[in-house]
């Protein structure tokens, strides 16, 4: 996945996304800010986030994303909505 956009709009939606880290720590890993996203982001933030990178990286994403993070309705939804049949086992 392409290094995540260090600008105002994606530290707004880090600081929402991962609450609980500085925006700057949130968006130094990618596969990670976006396993947080598949989990928590709102439609809204997604939009954003689809805006710059292409369902090509988000399959990668997801296929990378680190364990325990995204639940088991968001792991199937994502991976429905970007055409991944049958979703692996988490």
């Amino acid at each position: 996945m392409p290094p995540l956009p260090q600008t105002e709009e994606f530290c707004n939606l880090a600081q929402r996304i991962i609450w609980f880290e500085t925006p700057s720590v949130a968006l130094h890993d990618g596969a990670r800010f976006m396993a947080y996203a598949f989990r928590y982001a709102t439609f809204q933030d997604m939009k954003t986030i689809r805006a710059v990178f292409n369902d090509d990286d988000l399959r990668k994403a997801l296929a990378s994303a680190p364990p325990g993070i995204i639940d088991a309705r968001s792991w199937s939804y994502w991976h429905a909505v970007l055409g991944v049949f049958p979703p692996p086992q988490q």
